[in-house]
């Protein structure tokens, strides 16, 4: 089967989304002629990248939203079987140099989640990866409250990694925002500030959003 073609509205999107709602992922793998994985750890965004296959997104790799034309990105969510957020949402990779004059209203973060479209998948271990369904979407953007949180977060994360302090952030800092190692492994370095000022090489780093913003967003538009 070929991939569907991009979504042309937000109505359509979603109309989509809705229609995978209640399905497995073996279900929806067997249609898009593709493998289920035995397990994630090697595939961690197999699951995302299968959903966005059957909603027609057509960015791959590129740094733009998930459904370009409509600027809306694609979250997928592992829950729990009471609804919750079982890990951390990444968002993108944090920048650690060449900050000078960045400001919020244009940083990247901010566009990544001006619109999203989160939707929750099963997550538990004891499921199988094929067995596990695709639940109700969401189309979300932040409310005043929310973007205010993630602003303050990102303003004070941003300050560290400028006065060369990001050796020092911990998964802690941050109230809804945190930022953590982003690297497939421990040997991809990149440039960043050190105390000094100097470039020195660490681990590249990425935004995460916290498990108890999402569960937040979640119960706000989920009565369970």
């Amino acid at each position: 089967m070929q991939q569907p073609l991009p979504p042309q509205s937000e109505n359509e999107l979603l109309q989509r989304a809705w229609q995978l709602a209640g399905l497995t992922l073996g279900e929806l793998a067997a249609e898009a002629g593709l493998q289920c994985p035995q397990n994630l750890r090697r595939d961690k965004g197999w699951v995302g990248q299968l959903l966005e296959w059957h909603l027609g997104a057509e960015a791959g790799s590129r740094p733009v939203p998930d459904f370009e034309q409509l600027g809306i990105e694609l979250k997928t969510i592992p829950i729990s079987h009471l609804g919750k957020p079982l890990e951390t949402t990444f968002v993108c990779v944090a920048p650690l140099v060449g900050l000078q004059g960045i400001t919020w209203q244009q940083c990247h973060l901010k566009h990544k989640l001006a619109r999203v479209l989160w939707i929750p998948v099963e997550g538990e271990r004891e499921i199988a990866i094929s067995d596990r369904r695709v639940g109700s979407p969401l189309l979300w953007s932040p409310s005043a409250a929310e973007e205010l949180a993630l602003r303050r977060d990102w303003e004070e994360l941003i300050d560290k990694i400028v006065l060369g302090d990001v050796e020092n952030i911990t998964a802690r800092d941050g109230e809804v925002l945190q930022l953590r190692p982003k690297a497939a492994n421990g040997k991809a370095l990149t440039d960043a500030y050190g105390k000094e000022g100097q470039i020195i090489q660490t681990r590249p780093r990425g935004f995460y959003l916290k498990t108890q913003f999402t569960a937040d967003i979640l119960s706000r538009h989920f009565i369970h």
